[in-house]
């Protein structure tokens, strides 16, 4: 009888071993390991990493510009090059100072600034467009990418909404759908460009700062469903590139950049072929410097180069979670998470994509791709979020 009650009484009550944990519990603790009461650490780490990947950067489109570019015009193209990762750095820095507090006051002006970008693409005279879409306008002798500024924008705008409110950002009615307005409608301009890849990463930032922010996780993954799930289906019924992009990712046709790309990336074996010495930008590759900078770097640097870009943003990544863990107050906190997560999802999708594990879709590399809209405004999401650790140091 006494093993019979023993043994019922371990059948009923189960090991620290056995216990299941959620992804919730996980990320949890993931976060509490991560935590650091002093926020310099993490913010050099960031810094640096944002350093080394657009030295990076200059390296791979100087050595695409060494064999594409124009006779005579060579030392212009690397002056450009250099000018705009200098300009980046400046941007950087001035963030930096400012930090998102010293914005803050000017986030509703932005956001309003911001719609009405979105709007002019679709302007005659002052948009520009390019290859059937309308994602730019033109500024002076320089074209300009709205898209990129309303994303640093809607996770400023949000992240402030969500500490004013305070408990109610967890109200349906007064809390989230008021955002929710505000962001399907930039979400609605860019993909109406069309950007789809755009408009996404813009509702994925927005929704993510959201729930951080303390919007009830239903309503934000099943905004972020029910949009992509509608969007996409309504993208694949009517604009046939994004079906003909889905049907290469399912293996159903061909694509020439993507099997390009990919042959590039095998070419680069370990140690790749040099820089300045692959083929790819020969083969007719489209956005070789931009959309699919990093089957350059597979190919010239090879797998190693590959790896130390990985390992450069991985690297970004944690120092990023232990840079916004440190900041104690909220509303820094909170559009430091938004902005970092930004540009390293932006990473995450261009390296997916490039090798093949997304359907094929326009989206620059953060810091490392041609492109000096996206450039500046990376500096500036990178440099604002290192700037609430400058504004709220934490002492002890």
């Amino acid at each position: 009888m006494a093993r019979d009650h023993l043994t019922d009484a371990t059948l009923r009550t189960p090991s620290r071993r056995e216990r299941q944990t959620t992804i919730f519990e996980w990320m949890e603790g993931l976060a509490r390991r991560a935590e650091t009461g002093d926020p310099t650490g993490p913010a050099l780490g960031v810094f640096w990493a944002t350093l080394a990947l657009m030295g990076v950067g200059l390296l791979v489109q100087a050595a695409h510009a060494a064999t594409v570019a124009a006779p005579g015009k060579l030392v212009d193209e690397l002056a450009f090059q250099s000018w705009f990762r200098l300009m980046g750095l400046g941007v950087l820095l001035v963030a930096a100072r400012l930090g998102p507090v010293g914005v803050r006051r000017f986030v509703p002006a932005l956001m309003v600034l911001s719609v009405i970008l979105l709007v002019a693409v679709f302007l005659p005279l002052i948009g520009d467009p390019r290859n059937g879409s309308r994602r730019w306008i033109q500024v002076l002798h320089y074209t300009f990418q709205p898209s990129e500024l309303a994303r640093v924008a809607v996770v400023l705008w949000v992240a402030d909404r969500c500490v004013r409110l305070g408990p109610l950002v967890r109200d349906t009615r007064r809390g989230i759908l008021p955002m929710l307005t505000l962001v399907l409608t930039c979400f609605a301009l860019i993909a109406a460009e069309p950007d789809v890849g755009g408009s996404i990463l813009l509702l994925v930032c927005a929704l993510a700062t959201m729930w951080v922010g303390g919007a009830r996780a239903t309503m934000v993954f099943g905004s972020l469903g029910t949009v992509l799930g509608g969007g996409l289906l309504v993208a694949a019924a009517f604009l046939p590139y994004v079906q003909s992009r889905i049907d290469t990712f399912l293996g159903h046709k061909t694509n020439h950049q993507v099997e390009a790309s990919e042959l590039a990336m095998d070419r680069g074996d370990v140690l790749g072929v040099g820089l300045g010495q692959g083929t790819a930008r020969n083969e007719a590759v489209p956005y070789l410097d931009s959309d699919y900078v990093f089957a350059q770097v597979g190919e010239e640097l090879g797998l190693a180069g590959m790896l130390l870009v990985l390992g450069l943003y991985a690297y970004f990544l944690v120092c990023a979670l232990r840079l916004v863990l440190s900041i104690p107050d909220r509303y820094p906190a909170l559009a430091a998470f938004g902005l970092l997560v930004s540009v390293s999802l932006q990473a995450m999708l261009h390296l997916q994509i490039v090798s093949g594990l997304a359907p094929p879709k326009g989206m620059t590399l953060p810091l490392i791709s041609d492109g000096g809209t996206s450039l500046l405004v990376t500096c500036l999401a990178v440099g604002l979020a290192l700037g609430a650790v400058r504004r709220h140091p934490r002492s002890g």
